[in-house]
């Protein structure tokens, strides 16, 4: 200001010297004092201009503050965060430090294991964090590492470059550099599979001038997941203008369940490849490992196969809404250095459409019966309808044909899903009258099973999932093949049959419709009514439904693999999807990676609206929990 001020006067007196050889003494001087308000407002306008451009960019994270100081400032009390006046009180904290540094862990999943945090900080650089790997099973396990520790960074730079300029306190000091040591001993395979374990442990300690933090790990998803854990004690101070980390942790951890899934449909409703890798930045932010892409249905059939490609050719909504082969590998990598495996379902023999119809003009009869039939509502839960013809021999080559491409594509070849879902009976009845179409059900479960071990080299993958159906009801259940076929039971936890499956000894994914479609709530398309599957899920629903609790004897006999809530899309499209799923998924990863017997307490609502922020500064648009002013004082809203 002051450097301002004086350049001014210099350049006004100048001008008043210039004119005084040539004007009266009077006007020499109201010329001067006209050069000298016109300097003042020059100068009031310019230093104007520059405060409003630090302010805008010194503005904290997320722009919370409107004024050049910030309002508020928040105190631990009684193990609880306190918002006062940032005027009465003189210690200026951030609502994110102190959250982090009062109490509660801040991590989401909460972890299984040992936790000890320190609640010393110190001011840290993404570009201070270096990575060595001390041992891996495996140049690839190690190349997997190396990318998904950049990811680690590029998440911290994100967070960086939203503050603005860095604005650091003296008492932080300057900034440490982050040594992250890893130590990999267990597969030399870094693909999610069926039999990873998943565990790792993360330590974290001063080391002189630097910080050290190690992370042993069995494979590549433990390792990744310790990263994940490693970021979440790293966060943005926006008043500082700087990254802090914990001076000090420990965390031991483990799932509790191996399959932590979300279902996205794309078949009804079409969804850009960068939603689908927006969803599975959230999901390995939140240690989901399964992404099941529900990709085809009776309305679309939007994947395009070299193995097949009249199906895209014939059942897409147009040349715009079509997932390449390069989209899916670019899916399936973007997955995988996240810890997540792409299961990848083209649903069979029920709910599929048009796109099946090309048969005749080909040579190959007719591979589906009651295509787009009407009345609707007699052949399927919604329009259009049509299901496979089980007696076409060149429906189950074509199964090979696209089972092989999808295990090709996804690198999944010890866990599949053949669909299996809404058979209509009387459609087949219609055309096959010698025969109970249940009979006929059977007959095509195990010929598109002979299919898939001839995609898969000669062997079954180890868990082959259906969803669950009049098929997995007795007397049809006891003559399934249960070494190899799994149950994804989608039926009310109340439901008979969804308890006779667990009872029977099946390998389950449970996605109970009362508790884990995300879809249920929102009406029906058709018509007025509350829809199939009303009501909402709050994200309390989600958390506290654990039907493995159920008394009764059976669950030490079940075999449940885990759960995945389910976003089907007759009424959402792209740009919607992240407020819906996001962050009641969240909640069902924290159920099935910890399930603590505890409900949606105090420190969850707390927990959760930082995993929702972090899910903000990746760029995933979340739904907020409750009003900002909660976020603020958290334990008057609870």
């Amino acid at each position: 200001m002051n450097q301002i001020g004086s350049e001014m006067k210099w350049w006004g007196e100048g001008l008043g010297r210039g004119a005084s050889a040539q004007l009266p003494r009077v006007a020499r001087m109201r010329r001067a004092l006209l050069l000298l308000a016109a300097a003042a407002c020059t100068a009031a306008a310019l230093l104007y201009w520059r405060q409003q451009s630090d302010d805008r960019a010194h503005r904290p994270l997320h722009a919370l503050y409107e004024g050049v100081e910030p309002q508020w400032s928040w105190v631990c009390r009684n193990l609880r965060c306190e918002r006062l006046l940032a005027s009465e009180t003189t210690t200026l904290q951030s609502l994110p430090t102190c959250n982090m540094l009062c109490d509660s862990t801040q991590l989401w999943p909460q972890p299984t294991g040992a936790v000890s945090l320190a609640t010393a900080v110190q001011p840290v650089r993404a570009d201070g964090f270096k990575l060595q790997i001390v041992t891996s099973p495996s140049r690839d396990v190690s190349d997997h590492l190396a990318d998904a520790f950049e990811l680690m960074k590029d998440d911290m730079r994100t967070l960086e470059h939203s503050a603005g300029t860095e604005r650091r306190p003296a008492d932080y000091g300057s900034p440490r550099n982050v040594l992250v040591r890893v130590a990999i001993n267990g597969s030399a395979d870094p693909r999610m599979r069926l039999d990873t374990d998943e565990s790792y442990k993360l330590t974290l300690r001063p080391s002189r001038k630097s910080l050290v933090a190690d992370i042993t790990a069995h494979s590549f998803c433990g390792a990744r997941h310790g990263l994940e854990t490693l970021s979440q004690i790293v966060w943005m101070d926006p008043y500082a203008g700087s990254l802090l980390i914990l001076e000090a942790a420990t965390v031991v951890d483990a799932p509790r369940f191996p399959y932590r899934g979300l279902l996205l449909d794309t078949a009804r409703n079409f969804f850009p490849t960068g939603e689908i890798l927006r969803t599975i930045d959230a999901m390995a932010a939140c240690k989901m490992n399964t992404f099941h892409w529900h990709v085809s249905d009776s309305q679309s059939f939007p994947l395009r196969l070299d193995s097949a490609p009249q199906l895209a050719q014939h059942g897409a909504y147009g040349p715009g809404a079509v997932y390449t082969s390069d989209d899916v590998k670019t899916i399936v990598r973007h997955a995988k250095l996240r810890g997540i495996r792409v299961l990848l379902e083209v649903d069979a023999p029920a709910h599929v459409g048009r796109a099946w119809s090309w048969g005749p003009t080909a040579g190959l009869g007719h591979l589906a019966h009651c295509v787009e039939l009407e009345p609707w509502s007699a052949y399927c839960g919604e329009p259009p309808c049509g299901q496979l013809n089980p007696r076409n021999p060149h429906v189950y080559d074509l199964l090979q044909r696209i089972y092989a491409e999808i295990i090709a594509l996804t690198e999944v070849d010890d866990l599949f899903h053949l669909g299996g879902d809404e058979v209509s009976e009387r459609c087949w009845a219609q055309h096959f009258n010698d025969t109970d179409p249940m009979d006929l059900w059977l007959e095509f479960t195990r010929r598109a099973m002979h299919a898939l071990e001839r995609a898969n080299g000669g062997k079954l993958p180890e868990l082959v999932l259906l969803w669950s159906s009049r098929l997995t009801r007795s007397p049809y259940l006891e003559r399934l093949d249960a070494r190899h076929l799994g149950v994804q039971v989608w039926g009310s936890s109340r439901w008979p049959e969804s308890r006779a499956v667990l009872d029977a000894g099946f390998r389950s994914v449970l996605s109970h419709v009362d508790a884990w479609y995300l879809d249920c709530g929102f009406g029906s398309w058709r018509d007025s009514s509350d829809g199939h599957c009303g009501p909402y899920r709050s994200w309390q629903q989600v958390y506290e439904h654990r039907p493995w609790t159920e008394e009764g004897g059976g669950p030490a006999a079940w075999r449940v693999e885990g759960g995945a809530a389910c976003q089907w899309t007759e009424q959402l499209a792209a740009g919607g999807l992240d407020a819906r799923v996001w962050p009641r998924a969240a909640a069902l990863a924290e159920r099935l990676w910890s399930d603590r017997a505890e409900g949606a307490l105090p420190d969850v609502y707390l927990r959760l609206d930082t995993q929702r922020a972090r899910l903000l500064a990746r760029g995933v648009r979340a739904a907020p929990l409750w009003p900002r002013w909660c976020s603020h004082n958290p334990h008057a809203c609870l």
